[in-house]
């Protein structure tokens, strides 16, 4: 099934996109939390007179881009988000965002797809990557700060950071209890010597029947 989403996401796309998908996907996900609509044949029309539009006020040479990239080097967009005491998003700040930010703030179109990055799940300081052109490519700085708060310093981050992976280990189960899981699932699986042995009495029982058939045959 074709789908317009409406928002990036993970692994599928990014807005704007038409991707075919499993209907069951999207019946029961995309199209329920608004993430995509039905693809047809005057939307997708619609899309592609918009992004002809975009594309004109992208760089169209070497120079342009050169000049774009001298003007996003001295950049820094900002992003406030909602985040967690250990600095995960409630969401993530994605490439189609970025563009946004940077033609609502700079007026500076570029194509989300020449942005190479990641969704951005974490607050913190980020230099975003932007091919503007073949060979002419800048690093944006991006500062994603908790809503109504300001950016902790680099150290509390990766203290931040490191208290979230342990508490995800702690979460986690040990090895060996995933070990002696399995050795109880190998145990339920594999016969017992008895089974083993009652299974053997019970094919020579059936191999002496059809013996005794075929001479009764004969």
């Amino acid at each position: 099934m074709q789908v317009i989403l409406l928002k990036d996401v993970d692994k599928v796309g990014l807005r704007g996109d038409v991707v075919s998908v499993a209907r069951g996907y999207a019946r029961n996900f995309l199209l329920p939390r608004k993430l995509a609509e039905e693809a047809t044949d005057a939307r997708v029309t619609e899309l592609g007179k918009r992004d002809t539009q975009r594309a004109r006020h992208e760089a169209k040479t070497a120079d342009e881009a050169q000049a774009i990239a001298d003007k996003l080097a001295k950049t820094e967009l900002r992003f406030e988000v909602k985040a967690g005491p250990t600095g995960s998003l409630f969401g993530s700040v994605t490439p189609t965002d970025i563009a946004d930010e940077l033609w609502a703030t700079q007026k500076i179109r570029v194509d989300r797809r020449k942005i190479a990055t990641d969704n951005i799940k974490r607050i913190g300081r980020y230099e975003i990557p932007i091919d503007l052109f073949q060979d002419v490519r800048v690093d944006v700085k991006a500062l994603v700060v908790p809503e109504g708060g300001e950016l902790p310093s680099d150290a509390e981050l990766e203290a931040m950071a490191a208290a979230e992976l342990a508490a995800q280990q702690a979460a986690a189960p040990p090895e060996s209890a995933k070990a002696e899981e399995w050795e109880l699932v190998e145990e339920e699986v594999a016969p017992t010597s008895s089974e083993r042995a009652e299974e053997s009495a019970s094919d020579d029982f059936d191999t002496s029947v059809e013996a005794a058939a075929e001479n009764d045959e004969l």
